[in-house]
Parts: structure tokens; sequence; C-alpha cells
């Protein structure tokens, strides 16, 4: 895990306590560090469950796992194991995700199936069965914690715990919506090595909740880039708790269903941002909005592109006004796109429209924008109604310090 912590960080929210949940931590050891490792949140009988999982063809045990458990709907715990994601380690991955889920399940006395592993670190190495059994015996007898002692327990090469926290009006009651995740490197989530895991006391039903989450997904999420890895181990677990006494939401004609709806999407977009901004080496935060795209389909993969450009991501490093890296990653996205209607801003300067630099552009303004830490560029295809937003960040040398060291 970094020391420096990211000239981008936020400090963490005041997170409320989410009635019928309760986190604890404790050390598993599984790595030679001086600090919790592990993360148990205990939920009351009754507690719905959805997510949104990796969609490599590489997942971990515990993606395959939490696949098969979702579809139950039900959960009574989670467990999260830092510092050894479990990945490509095969029957003994597997064994030791069983091992984990028999030994909380023993602990609350329900099915196995009702507890949701994940895990993230270092591929290729078996997660020690008796290591995590260790650890989660002391986190059965832990004291209960804070969100932020969660968060920073679920840390890799994060350097900040990251939180967030929004409420909503459902059926007139004021429901509370928290959520922890970790993330740094690794990262482009294609949902569906980042772990998101939300927690609210509105009552959901787990059908009305998976579809809010996976809907959300698509505008937050899914949305993000550190450098275009995609993690075997990526999770977003969102567990509903029952118990802020609202009438269930069961589908979209519930009082309240819209307001919940909005404030998952707040919530998943506050922490999809905080996973850049701890971007691993990063110093600048890049949004990207791509307008006149053939479909909004089409404009998300041409923001893609430019958001996953090492030579604009490193021009952007070096705050150099070099907008024709751009143009390089519009048209190598393989999406419609017309060089002669093609128009790019950085900020609020518009560099370049009609397929040539705009008549008397200067420099300076661009420049200038590029000395801060908020860096916009749009485009626009000039092709139709598509437009999309995505996030990233610049690349630094600190990242290639930090992943070439990454197991030592």
């Amino acid at each position: 895990m970094s020391t420096e912590r990211s000239p981008l960080a936020l400090p963490f929210p005041d997170m409320p306590a989410i009635p019928g949940t309760t986190p604890h931590v404790a050390r598993a050891r599984y790595k030679n560090w001086d600090r919790c490792d592990l993360t148990f949140v205990t939920l009351d009988p009754g507690t719905a469950v959805a997510g949104v999982l990796t969609q490599s063809r590489c997942p971990s045990p515990e993606v395959e796992w939490c696949r098969k458990a979702l579809v139950l709907g039900k959960a009574r715990a989670l467990v999260v194991n830092a510092g050894n994601s479990n990945a490509f380690t095969g029957n003994r991955g597997r064994a030791a995700v069983e091992a984990i889920a028999a030994r909380a399940a023993a602990h609350l006395g329900c099915e196995p199936s009702d507890i949701f592993v994940a895990s993230t670190g270092v591929i290729g190495v078996p997660l020690p069965i008796d290591k995590a059994e260790a650890g989660l015996d002391a986190a059965f007898t832990a004291t209960p914690c804070t969100w932020e002692d969660a968060a920073a327990t679920i840390m890799t090469t994060d350097t900040f715990a990251k939180g967030a926290v929004t409420h909503a009006i459902v059926d007139g009651r004021r429901v509370t919506l928290t959520g922890i995740i970790k993330g740094s490197g690794m990262i482009m989530p294609d949902m569906a090595t980042m772990l998101g895991f939300i927690f609210t006391d509105a009552a959901v039903a787990p059908e009305f909740l998976q579809s809010a989450l996976s809907g959300a997904n698509t505008k937050t999420f899914s949305c993000i880039t550190v450098d275009s890895d995609t993690s075997t181990s990526d999770t977003v677990l969102a567990f509903a708790t029952g118990k802020a006494g609202n009438a269930p939401l069961t589908d979209e004609d519930c009082a309240g269903a819209d307001a919940f709806r909005a404030a998952l999407v707040d919530l998943c977009h506050q922490l999809a941002l905080l996973v850049v901004r701890d971007g691993e080496g990063a110093r600048k935060l890049i949004t990207v909005q791509v307008q006149g795209a053939e479909s909004d389909r089409s404009a998300h993969a041409i923001a893609m592109s430019i958001a996953n450009s090492p030579l604009v991501k490193t021009a952007i490093a070096g705050e150099d006004a070099n907008w024709g890296r751009v143009v390089m990653a519009v048209g190598k996205a393989g999406e419609p796109a017309e060089r002669d209607k093609l128009a790019i801003r950085f900020g609020t300067t518009q560099v370049a429209e009609g397929g040539l630099a705009v008549a008397g552009y200067e420099e300076a303004p661009v420049a200038e924008h590029l000395k801060g830490s908020d860096i916009r560029i749009g485009i626009d295809l000039g092709l139709g109604e598509g437009r999309a937003t995505v996030w990233t960040c610049d690349l630094t040398h600190g990242y290639i310090s930090i992943n070439a060291d990454y197991r030592s």
C-alpha cells in the first residue's frame, strides 16, 4: 500500500450506522503488514442483496461464489479479504471460499449461500485457509467498528479510505444509503482490483434492487478507468436491510422508486470518482465528455478510447496541450467519426473544429487549464445524438513505480 496520500483525496464522510448491519475488522495476516486485512459485516435476517460482477473470463472463486449466491437474493454476512485475490488458484482457491462461507454460516446459524465473499490483492496465490479461519474467529469477537475502519481494511494500493453517503424519501420515510469502496490500479470495471459494498436501510425486493444497481453501474462504475485493465475480482454488492420501515420497493410503480434509483446512482457516482481520484500515481482527475455520436454506445466507446490512451494521459500529466492525441484516440476507436466534423474542447476553450485548429487558436488558456487538477476534455462528433461521459486520471511515473514492485 502506498504511503503517499493522493493529492486528489477527499476526506472520509460522516457515515451513519445502517440498522441491520454491524461491521467488524480483524487481522488475518495475509501479508507482512501491521494492519487489519479482514472485514466481516453481519446482516440481519431479511436482508436483500444484489450485485454486479466482473465480466473477466478468468474470474476469482469469490466472484463465482457470489454469482451463484445472488440468485437467492438474501444475505447474512459479507467477508472481504485484502492482500490476496485468491484468483487463478484452482481447487485450492475454491476450497478457501467454501471454508470461509461455512465458518461464517456456522457462526451465524445460516446457510453458506447467505455469506458473500470477496478478496483483493495478488493473483495466483491460494488464500491460506488457516489464516482466513483465524481471522474470522478474531472478527467474530471483535468490537464493532466504524465504516471508515472497514473501508481502510479492504484497501491494497489505495492511499485513502473511500466512503460515501446519500439519502432518499421512499414511501414517506427517509432512507439512508452508504457505501465503501477500494480500488486504485487494475481499474476498468467491465461489469458487470475494484470492490464496492453498499448498505441501505430501505426495504427493497431483491429483483428491484438488482435492476436499480445494474442501471446505476452502467452510468458510474462502468464509466471509469485508470489503466484499461479489468480485474479478475471486480465486485459491487448492495445490501438492503429493510429497517427504515417503508413499504418494500418491488417495481417502478412503488412510491419512492424513482427517488431510490436516483439516490443509488448518486452514491455509485461518488464512489466511482473516489476510485479515479486514487488512481495509482494520479495527480489529475480527467472528465471526458463525448457528444454528437451516432449512438450512446458509440459515444462511450470513443470516450473510453480517449480515457485509456497512454499518450493522452501522459500529455495531461505533462500539462501539454497536445490535442492531436485526442484526435488520434477518436480515430482509433473503430467507431463512426468524420474528420471534418470533429470538434475538440479543453476546459472552456475550443481548440479544433471542422477537421483543423480553430482560427486564431491560442494555447495559453488551455495550458493554464492543464495546470489544474480537474481537467475536462470535450468532443463533438457532429453525427447524431449519442453522448457519454467517462472519468479517468493522468498517467505518471508513480504508476510505474507502484506496479513495478507490486508483489514485493
